[in-house]
């Protein structure tokens, strides 16, 4: 697979891994320009940037790298390095580190690595960077978390991301000292002060940890690749040949801030922020220690066990096994810190505590592995593997006969000397760094004993010749030469095979594991490439989305296996949801009353609404195990509620529906004639599914009548019901939910139901399931109340709706009554078929699917803040976002005849959008000025792109819902 020519990804990886990035992470390889460091260079990180950058420019094809570099905005991670701490990866490098599936999360995937959890942070900080902004440059030993956004970042040439933390956690990174009065401004940057020197500067200032994130604008790119000897008139560096070594932390940095500790004139000019991460997690992977205590702490993020459903948190200890094949027995004080991956691990192994064992192959060795002991099995060719035996602590650094220089976390020499080796009988010299040193012996699978990794790995090893002839003769390589041979695509083959085997395991414990919160739709391609069958059905009895997310998962892994049966099963899984949210209406039946007068209307009358950010999130299942959050507003268009219907009592015993804008009509005589609004092609399925909603029914009126006719008896006479829709088909405004509860507001009035707006609400969730289109709640609280309001709801089945109800006056303003326009498309497009395909990815946690609509509702609160404090620019910002966003949700969102009408509408637009999900209906335009305003509305009225299209005039609705009696 070829890399691609220009992409906004830049990674910094180990040679090897760079070779093999295809074969091994081809999604990474699809997205990502991948580079490594020239062998036996030491450029250092500012070296190693400027090298990335070179590469990726040449690599682009573009003529100059000024002109590539602003092009786009880019992030580069360094990933490579030897990982001497954290041998087990080295090979990979620590980008590729395989992180285990937080409890807490959902759409998580089995074998995602460190570069996968990191990257939407990255992404996120690179978007939220000022104009000036175009590289974001990180360290790949570090994950970066942040509960609350990122405050608007500052626009200056460098941004440096920092966190609060103590002197003693401080003296492991860079230092920035900051005035405590103004914290984004940089005092001093040190590279790794010691805790003395940390609190003897925090008399006068305070300071943060430099998190590894630093956004450069173009002149701060052009100032570091000078240092490095980057000549711009020439493109070329000075050497011609590549970068100078320098060192982006521990030489440019400290020429940064007011009172640099290393004045550097051409540094100095640059403008730098620093910016706190507010209630943000920093976790460090330099080491094996770091490893297994970064995910533990990252495993227990969330403390209340009451959200995680059936996964507890709390009793997660330092264990993590992942693609293994694992019997030992273990406890959970006794072997603390253990970290099993891509391993065979059979029963007859006796493990102790602070493990990582790593790449064993198949085996049935009866093996007992002190405390403290790493093993990791490297593939080579063929069938052979480098034994690597270590220590949990081992920094794999310093002369090998140095006694300060550790391996199995005892002096190196001790190994040679408890085994009778001489330095010269192994060839070694005790000056040579361990690193360097051929210690590992390179073996064939049938060459692999327990004894003879037993006398390997032993604290005091029995005195064998055998071994120790067998250890002297064999090809022996060293750290580096491991991570430099390591055959990649042997090593992902099989941690995929052994994900393959224990899958089915994982699945029939699902109910008490992760498994339900997964990536469904990536693990379903794992089990459909295996032989593995069809995971059983759950019983019904358990939990309703567990059960639901089962079958969609069962569905998926028919599909991708060409089963013709995938759609059966797959509606079975909607059936599920649709049951668990209709079913206490069943539960719960009522008995419809007539208490009004003879001859008395009823006449309801609602606006429509315009969803202005948070969109789908009210959709279930997402906001069943999520909450939603939207913000919309109710419109009347031309002055008038659009949507209406009446009712009466009547004397026949029948129910009569009438549509005065499609000038139909349809008689109900018998129950199974109210029964039949299954099937979205009926003019009338809205009107019966409300009927019967409202008693007309024996399901939800707890058959008391034998027939409806003998009902209508009691209720005194018939029912007369007549609807209109005063608005186009497909108009996006969420006029068919709109319908349903001003049809359930005057049946609820008629009936003596008594509902209020959260009844109706709820109620038209539940017709949207009868009718099978599915939808979320606030197309109906959009028309139910009032204004412009920012509805959320909690997760759980009841999706209770809080109201926050926003100021009339931002929308009344003459600044927003000047620029804003409404706008009929003509182009119609009805949502049932895009909301049944994002419904699908929500019920198989998509992993890319539930990103975007988290973003989405971080939009939502984002708008609702900028409407409360008058913010328009910010308010047109969030509509922006929310357009953006949609289209990343649903790529039918902007459709070429949609595209082109934006693409005339953009230049005098600062934001727009196309209401609910998009495709066509009516786009909402907030123009940059009242001029640009009144000449969009001139343009688009000489020129229309089709026959329907036209301006409605819009006001924000004071009433919401009305129902009134004559």
């Amino acid at each position: 697979m070829a890399m691609p020519a220009d992409p906004d990804l830049i990674l910094s990886v180990p040679p090897h891994m760079c070779a093999a990035l295809a074969a091994c992470e081809p999604s990474v390889a699809a997205r990502a320009f991948a580079v490594f460091d020239p062998p036996a260079s030491q450029l250092g990180s500012g070296g190693g940037t400027a090298h990335a950058l070179h590469q990726a420019w040449r690599h682009s094809g573009a003529d100059r790298f000024e002109t590539w570099l602003n092009a786009q905005r880019r992030i580069l991670v360094h990933g490579g390095g030897e990982s001497r701490r954290l041998p087990a990866y080295a090979p990979t490098g620590k980008l590729f580190l395989p992180m285990p599936a937080l409890r807490w999360a959902r759409g998580q995937r089995l074998g995602q690595t460190l570069l996968d959890l990191n990257e939407p942070f990255l992404r996120q900080t690179l978007e939220g960077g000022g104009a000036q902004t175009r590289l974001l440059v990180s360290s790949g030993v570090v994950l970066l978390r942040s509960y609350a956004p990122l405050p608007p970042l500052p626009d200056a040439d460098v941004v440096i991301l920092g966190m609060w933390t103590s002197p003693e956690e401080a003296q492991r990174y860079g230092v920035l000292f900051v005035d405590p009065h103004q914290p984004q401004q940089l005092i001093t940057f040190l590279q790794k002060p010691t805790p003395d020197e940390i609190r003897e500067r925090s008399r006068d200032a305070a300071f943060l940890i430099d998190v590894g994130a630093w956004l450069l604008s173009e002149r701060a790119v052009g100032c570091l690749l000078a240092k490095c000897g980057w000549d711009p008139r020439r493109q070329a560096f000075a050497s011609g040949a590549g970068p100078a070594a320098y060192d982006l932390y521990g030489q440019w940095a400290l020429s940064l801030g007011t009172q640099p500790a290393a004045a550097d004139p051409d540094i100095a000019a640059l403008t730098v922020a620093v910016v706190p991460v507010r209630d943000g997690q920093f976790y460090h992977f330099g080491a094996t220690a770091d490893l297994i205590e970064s995910a533990y702490q990252l495993q227990n993020l969330v403390r209340d066990q009451t959200s995680l459903g059936e996964v507890s948190s709390l009793a997660q200890p330092r264990q993590f096994i992942q693609d293994s094949q694992f019997g030992a027995p273990v406890r959970l004080e006794k072997n603390h810190s253990l970290w099993v991956e891509n391993s065979f691990v059979p029963a007859t192994w006796t493990l102790a505590s602070r493990h990582a064992i790593t790449g064993v192959p198949a085996n049935d060795w009866r093996l007992d592995l002190p405390a403290g002991t790493c093993l990791d099995f490297v593939p080579l060719e063929e069938d052979r593997w480098g034994v690597r035996g270590y220590g949990y602590a081992d920094a794999f650094r310093g002369a090998a006969g140095d006694p300060a220089t550790l391996w199995f976390e005892r002096p190196a020499r001790e190994w040679f000397r408890r085994r009778g080796i001489a330095w010269d009988d192994a060839g070694l010299d005790p000056a040579q760094d361990l690193q360097l040193a051929p210690l590992f012996p390179v073996l064939s699978h049938s060459e692999l004993t327990a004894e003879f990794v037993a006398w390997l790995i032993a604290p005091q090893p029995a005195a064998d010749a055998a071994y120790r002839a067998a250890w002297l003769a064999a090809r022996r390589c060293s750290a580096r030469e491991l991570a430099q041979a390591a055959n990649l695509q042997r090593l992902a083959a099989q941690r995929l095979a052994l994900r393959r085997q224990v899958l089915p395991t994982m699945i029939g414990h699902g109910a008490k594991s992760v498994f339900y919160k997964l990536d469904l739709a990536d693990t379903a391609q794992v089990l459909a490439a295996s032989d593995a069958p069809l995971p059983a059905d759950l019983p019904l009895s358990g939990d309703v989305l567990q059960a639901v997310h089962h079958q969609m998962f069962q569905a998926e892994v028919l599909r991708l296996r060409d089963d013709p049966a995938w759609r059966d099963v797959e509606a079975g899984s909607f059936e599920l949801l649709r049951d668990a949210i209709v079913q206490p209406y069943r539960d719960e039946p009522v008995r419809p009353e007539f208490r009004l007068a003879d001859d008395q209307i009823v006449w309801a009358r609602s606006p429509v609404r315009i969803d202005l950010a948070g969109g789908w999130t009210d959709t279930p299942p997402y906001c069943l195990q999520h909450g939603g959050s939207v913000v919309n507003i109710a419109l009347e268009l031309n002055g008038q509620a659009p949507i209406q219907a009446f009712a009466r009592r009547c004397a026949e015993r029948t129910v009569t529906i009438r549509s005065i804008d499609l000038g139909l009509s349809e008689t109900l005589r018998t129950y199974d004639d109210v029964g039949g609004y299954r099937g979205l092609g009926s003019g009338f399925a809205v009107a019966k599914a409300a009927l019967a909603l409202c008693g007309f029914h024996p399901q939800f009126n707890g058959g008391r009548f034998a027939t409806l006719a003998e009902q209508l008896a009691q209720f005194g006479g018939g029912v007369d019901l007549s609807m209109l829709s005063a608005v186009p088909k497909g108009s996006g405004l969420g006029a068919s939910s709109i319908l349903s509860a001003t049809v359930l507001g005057a049946l609820s009035d008629l009936c003596n139901l008594g509902w209020d707006a959260q009844d109706i609400a709820a109620r038209v969730s539940a017709v949207e399931q009868m009718l099978g289109s599915g939808g979320g709640w606030q197309d109906q609280f959009g028309g139910l109340l009032p204004g412009a309001k920012h509805l959320e709801s909690q997760p759980g089945l009841s999706q209770r709706t809080v109201v926050r109800h926003l100021p009339a006056e931002f929308f009344a303003s003459p600044e927003h009554q000047s620029r804003a326009l409404l706008y009929y498309t003509g182009i119609t497009r009805v949502a049932h078929d895009v909301l049944r395909e994002i419904v699908r990815g929500m019920f198989l946690n998509e992993q890319g699917r539930l990103a975007t609509l988290a973003a989405i509702g971080r939009n939502s609160r984002d708008c609702f803040d900028a409407i409360q404090l008058g913010d328009l620019p910010g308010y047109a910002a969030a509509i922006d976002r929310s357009w953006r966003l949609n289209q990343q949700l649903d790529s039918g969102t902007n459709p070429p005849e949609v595209a082109a009408l934006v693409a005339r509408i953009a230049p005098r637009a600062a934001a727009l959008k196309l209401a609910g999900a998009g495709g066509g209906g009516f786009l909402y335009v907030l123009c940059h000025d009242a001029d640009a305003a009144l000449a969009l509305r001139r343009e688009l009225a000489a020129d229309p792109p089709n026959p329907r299209a036209r301006f409605f005039d819009m006001t924000a609705s004071p009433a919401g819902l009305r129902v009134t009696r004559s």
